[in-house]
């Protein structure tokens, strides 16, 4: 299907297929050879696979006045929601078990977020009136979390990271019935910290809590979890491999450090084969870490979200 979606892609998408050009890569029969069109090309181009209509939804990441941000023009929002379904039952089940909260401070002051996309609908899908975002409103969310503890119902909470410490902090509780998923986010309001520390922090704070880390992007239609917070999986229509820091169109080996390439076969009305400013490894079962970014490379969007 990966290669399918590469010559739908190399004949439909002017930059992409350019860009394929001028690498030689024209003709391609195995998934290794299909080259990764570098992420920033969604700061500078527009990357269509299908023209744009009048039921387009752009997502824009997060920046300062001075940068320049990535804009991903979703042509069929039906495929995101789609992916998002399909990734939600696989990895946590059905929407109505869960009550779904959003502590996600800034989000919904901007437009185009695909986070806020994504849980505003978990948030419907959940079905429970209970379900909603919180901005600053940390007392008011510290109640709630503890009186569904209560409740038959599971909890998910979802949240940047510096806003959990803060919740951490302020009102530490019990919740046995609560799944955190954190979705990155320290820089321009706390020192920045390693993830197990992060993990650490949440799990004395709150006791018998289940600790799951988010990895996704405005660039990216599909989301990977990973439930012991450090190891990320990914739904079958993506795939995750590892290039040579010195040489962007050689992979490394299993278990070794590189720049994250990934196939998100999601993003078919765009480009579907990403290399990321992520550095990380990736393991023979498919998994893999994120161990940072770049040099030089932009700030992450859930970091540049908490600058006040």
């Amino acid at each position: 299907m990966a290669l399918e979606v590469f010559r739908f892609q190399f004949q439909n998408n002017q930059v992409y297929s350019r860009y394929c050009s001028l690498l030689g890569k024209e003709l391609v029969d195995r998934i290794e050879d299909i080259p990764y069109l570098p992420i920033s090309f969604f700061k500078t181009h527009q990357i269509l696979s299908k023209p744009s209509n009048n039921k387009d939804v752009i997502f824009t990441s997060s920046g300062t006045t001075e940068s320049v941000v990535s804009k991903h023009r979703v042509t069929d929002p039906l495929i995101y929601e789609n992916s998002l379904d399909h990734s939600f039952k696989f990895q946590y089940g059905n929407y109505e078990d869960y009550v779904i909260l959003a502590l996600l401070p800034h989000y919904l002051e901007r437009k185009g977020s695909s986070l806020v996309y994504m849980v505003q609908r978990w948030i419907e899908k959940s079905n429970d009136e209970r379900s909603g975002f919180y901005l600053h409103n940390i007392s008011e969310l510290a109640q709630i979390l503890k009186s569904l503890q209560q409740d038959d119902k599971k909890v998910i909470l979802i949240g940047v990271t510096f806003a959990l410490l803060q919740l951490a902090e302020q009102f530490p509780m019990s919740l046995p019935s609560t799944t955190i998923i954190e979705t990155g986010g320290m820089k321009g309001m706390r020192k920045e910290i390693i993830k197990p520390e992060l993990h650490r922090i949440l799990k004395s704070a709150f006791n018998q809590v289940e600790i799951h880390s988010e990895y996704g992007m405005t660039e990216l239609l599909s989301q990977a979890y990973a439930n012991d917070g450090l190891h990320f999986e990914t739904p079958e229509w993506m795939h995750v491999s590892a290039r040579d820091t010195n040489d962007p169109l050689s992979t490394v080996p299993n278990g070794k450090t590189g720049g994250l390439n990934i196939i998100d076969l999601a993003n078919y009305n765009s480009c579907s084969f990403i290399a990321t400013q992520d550095l990380g490894k990736v393991y023979e079962n498919g998994s893999f870490e994120v161990l940072g970014r770049f040099d030089h490379s932009d700030i992450r969007g859930c970091n540049l979200m908490a600058i006040n």
